[in-house]
């Protein structure tokens, strides 16, 4: 007889709870000291490990029709200026979570937010991520006194070409430490 993983590990911390007649107490895994052994561990079924309170859902079609009376978001995260092939998915709310540029820079801004403007969602909301660097204005202060070697298209610009970086994403709705409520659904959005 075969045992899945969760089965295990949901046996584990019962006969665990048991022993020590403790109940609705959360346990530290006994893998937290060591990252290594842990993802060994876990790793052996990841094609099948599945959390007990994650219910996996079958993936839809990309242009799968939406019941009435619900809202569709669609989430999408580091597009890094390659948003030319993207097939996108029907939807109410398209959310960017983040790397939609290599590196912030004002021309790369430009190019996400003319491509924004050609999607039909009727809700569009963006984050930056670690790749929207001119979007960190302190970063870009000392990367510019540092001329730094990574970033060398970065680091060339000067302070008023990306000032102001935000106010170019004129077809969405940015959120740097801030929220918005969305057909009764409650964003925040922090970089």
């Amino acid at each position: 007889m075969a045992f899945t993983l969760s089965e295990i590990m949901a046996a584990r911390r019962q006969q665990q709870q048991t022993q020590r007649g403790v109940r609705g107490v959360v346990e530290v895994d006994e893998y937290s000291a060591n990252p290594t052994q842990a993802f060994t561990f876990y790793n052996i079924n990841q094609g099948r490990f599945q959390p007990p309170h994650v219910h996996m859902v079958d993936p839809l079609s990309h242009d799968t029709p939406k019941p009435p009376g619900y809202t569709r978001f669609v989430c999408i995260s580091d597009t890094h200026s390659r948003t030319d092939s993207i097939q996108m998915p029907y939807g109410d709310v398209l959310l960017h979570a983040g790397d939609f540029t290599e590196l912030g820079l004002p021309s790369e801004v430009k190019k996400f937010n003319d491509w924004l403007g050609t999607l039909p969602y009727e809700i569009k909301i963006v984050i930056a991520g670690n790749h929207e660097l001119t979007f960190d204005q302190e970063f870009m202060a000392d990367l510019i006194k540092q001329d730094f070697y990574y970033f060398p298209s970065a680091s060339k610009l000067k302070p008023e070409n990306y000032e102001n970086v935000q106010s170019l994403l004129t077809n969405c709705i940015y959120l740097q430490d801030s929220d918005v409520t969305v057909r009764g659904f409650r964003i925040y959005g922090s970089p």
